[in-house]
């Protein structure tokens, strides 16, 4: 049997161990994808450490695992009724599997699945270990499977370490679908400097907003987030003054169309709450940033306002085709992108020391067992 190299955990907390194990086969409508790249979240150790603490009600596979969450790479093998999708094509794998079956799913609602799980990371259901059992190959290792219809093609122009950050650009990029974000439309995205933040930043610019507003904790980074697109792009600093009052300021006295909430569960409700109070008459905030706090919010002036707060979680295997043909078109700006490729022999080392000061949502962290695509 022809085996492989990959980075599993065995207990949380300890480091990952590089093992041979089995090389995938494909099942009738699955591809064996070979992985070039493969994004990795740099506070991942901590992350899987504090898990069933933080979330217990979305499991992790049990162990060992593989983990390894945005992979891209080249498709190296098909089942047999796997149609569209050819050996050779350069694609990034969407993470989310569903059941297939529900109606959520029929409706092409994969997210709303209530057995969605995240390959090579969690579940969103206690019975998303079905899944795990059968896709048990994340990202960190040579090889992975994947259901057909989850393959994203990646045009020439996006390499495989810019196609292994869908996961933050595509998460962003659902969230402004959903607020009806383009051209003639204000969004403010709030934590603009971040991981999430750049990717709706960037996005916003190729979907046509016609203005956008970015806060963020660090004024350099602000900087080089407007740099981006100066006419287009204004920025805010947390605690320089009311945001509300930029906002108008810089929007013909009025608020804006959407907000798009990246806070992680550590922020203050009240960044959040400021954020809100930006929105216009009939404006959306959309989180996607997982905030924990819980802030407490003023329904009877979202109703008269037409207001409202909508949870976004993932995207949908269109939207992240939409997106990647965006950046094939060059709408979708990829290059500002800065990549610090890793071996996946030094997959600890990167875990736990060996990740560079980052330049904001700017850097892109990507384990490769490609010797070649190492730097």
């Amino acid at each position: 049997m022809q085996d492989m190299l990959a980075a599993r955990l065995h207990t949380i907390g300890e480091p990952m161990q590089l093992e041979r194990v089995p090389l995938p086969e494909p099942r009738s409508t699955d591809v064996v994808v070979k992985v070039m790249a493969c994004n990795i979240v740099p506070n991942l150790k901590n992350v899987l450490a504090t898990y069933a603490e933080w979330f217990p009600y979305l499991p992790l596979p049990k162990l060992p695992a593989i983990f390894g969450l945005d992979t891209a790479g080249v498709v190296s093998q098909v089942g047999d009724q796997v149609t569209n999708v050819a050996v050779g094509d350069r694609v990034y794998i969407n993470p989310g599997i569903s059941c297939g079956g529900c109606r959520a799913c029929k409706r092409g609602e994969a997210p709303n699945c209530e057995l969605y799980t995240f390959m090579g990371y969690f579940s969103f259901g206690k019975d998303g270990q079905k899944l795990f059992d059968a896709y048990p190959y994340g990202g960190l290792g040579e090889y992975t499977t994947a259901p057909q219809e989850n393959l994203i093609k990646l045009p020439d122009s996006v390499t495989f370490e810019q196609g292994a950050r869908f996961g933050y650009l595509g998460t962003a990029y659902s969230a402004l679908k959903k607020a009806q974000v383009g051209p003639g439309k204000t969004v403010l995205i709030d934590g603009a400097s971040g991981t999430l933040g750049i990717g709706g930043v960037l996005n916003a610019l190729a979907m046509g907003a016609t203005k956008i507003f970015g806060t963020g904790r660090n004024a350099d980074l602000l900087q080089d987030v407007k740099a981006l697109a100066p006419d287009r792009i204004e920025v805010h600093a947390v605690g320089d003054g009311s945001l509300r009052d930029f906002v108008l300021e810089h929007n013909d006295g009025n608020g804006v169309d959407a907000v798009i909430s990246t806070l992680g569960p550590g922020s203050p409700k009240e960044t959040l709450l400021e954020a809100l109070s930006t929105l216009s008459r009939g404006g959306s905030l959309v989180d996607i940033g997982g905030m924990m706090e819980h802030p407490e919010l003023d329904l009877f002036h979202m109703m008269c306002s037409q207001n409202s707060v909508i949870g976004s979680l993932w995207f949908t295997n269109g939207e992240a085709q939409e997106m990647s043909d965006l950046a094939g078109s060059g709408a979708l700006d990829l290059s500002v992108l800065e990549n610090h490729v890793f071996p996946l022999e030094k997959i600890n080392e990167a875990l736990d020391d060996g990740i560079p000061n980052r330049h904001g949502g700017f850097t892109n962290f990507i384990i490769s067992p490609d010797p070649a695509r190492v730097a």
